[in-house]
């Protein structure tokens, strides 16, 4: 285990267009968040049942807004397979055991989309508003960039406006606005904003 890190501050991304292959998933960091520490790595296939869990207990408005729905053990499991096949890279934060947050990298199939890497990113309610989600953003750009990644996207229905603001603070622009172009939990239909920030455009704003 490496030695703890001070502040919500993690190691600078690599330069754009290497190849080394990212963190293992062993490999296991400490962050310091406030007054908490938290640890940080990449997913297992051990870790299905605290993914179920962790989407279980967030607030309702928040599963509204889930692309997938991680409360069932059958997605997560999907989610593991997209991992071991090299599509999605997901980092887990743990605090005292428990599994509270993550930062997933999603990559694109198409081959015209190859440069593309999607962003998402959630936090148990208790453990928000302290740094940890700036930490696992960083953790995104870090194996986007390790990756050759040219540009990550956001996208977020246009309620979310909390998402949206927090997207603007890292550099993301807006892209394009699709009308009923996702439908929620209860079956009603919702614009989807896509917002990107283009890795080779010099360094991104900070919070």
């Amino acid at each position: 285990m490496t030695g703890a890190r001070t502040g919500a501050r993690v190691a600078r991304p690599r330069h754009p267009g290497t190849t080394e292959r990212p963190v293992s998933t062993q490999s296991v960091d400490q962050v310091q968040c406030g007054d908490r520490t938290y640890e940080l790595r990449r997913l297992r296939p051990a870790d299905r049942d605290d993914i179920v869990s962790l989407a279980s207990a967030l607030p309702e408005i928040d599963l509204q807004f889930l692309r997938s729905d991680l409360t069932d053990p059958d997605v997560v499991e999907g989610w593991i397979h997209d991992a071991d096949t090299g599509s999605r890279f997901t980092t887990l934060a743990h605090y005292q055991g428990e599994l509270v947050g993550y930062g997933s990298l999603n990559l694109r199939g198409l081959q015209w989309m190859s440069h593309l890497g999607e962003i998402r990113v959630i936090i148990a309610e208790a453990h928000r508003r302290c740094g940890l989600g700036h930490v696992l953003t960083e953790r995104v750009f870090e194996t986007a960039r390790e990756l050759g990644l040219l540009k990550l996207v956001a996208q977020m229905t246009r309620e979310q406006i909390g998402a949206r603001r927090v997207f603007e603070r890292l550099g993301f622009s807006p892209e394009a606005l699709l009308t009923d172009w996702v439908i929620d939990r209860s079956g009603r239909t919702r614009d989807m904003m896509i917002m990107s920030y283009d890795l080779g455009a010099g360094k991104r704003s900070r919070t």
